[in-house]
């Protein structure tokens, strides 16, 4: 049973936008704090952005603060992770988790957003 499925990862100039989507299952979305993490080649899984539950604090990653916004869409049990000013950095397998604090515990299965110079 898939719970988080992500969509909207794609090919981008540096400086343009993407929007990620994670469609949840009612009971992950109304349970948990919802968060974007991202994993380059070769490098370790890193932390994007979350959101709690409710729509309570966000908390992003110093390299993409003021670049990105995560959000919730309560009606459609979906989060959001909205990116600007693209940069080839950001080039990752993007997922989605769902879990309380720090600990995430559930997980999509990615999506590809790649960035060119």
């Amino acid at each position: 049973q898939v719970q988080l499925l992500e969509s909207g990862g794609g090919l981008v100039q540096a400086g343009g936008s993407l929007r990620l989507s994670c469609a949840a299952s009612v009971r992950i979305f109304n349970a948990y704090d919802m968060g974007w993490f991202r994993q380059a080649p070769g490098e370790e899984r890193e932390f994007v952005a979350s959101i709690t539950l409710n729509d309570g604090p966000t908390s992003y990653a110093p390299v993409v603060k003021g670049r990105f916004t995560i959000s919730r869409d309560n009606a459609k049990n979906t989060v959001f992770l909205q990116m600007t000013d693209l940069k080839p950095e950001d080039t990752a397998v993007y997922y989605c988790a769902a879990g309380l604090g720090a600990q995430f515990d559930y997980w999509g299965q990615g999506t590809q957003v790649s960035v060119s110079s």
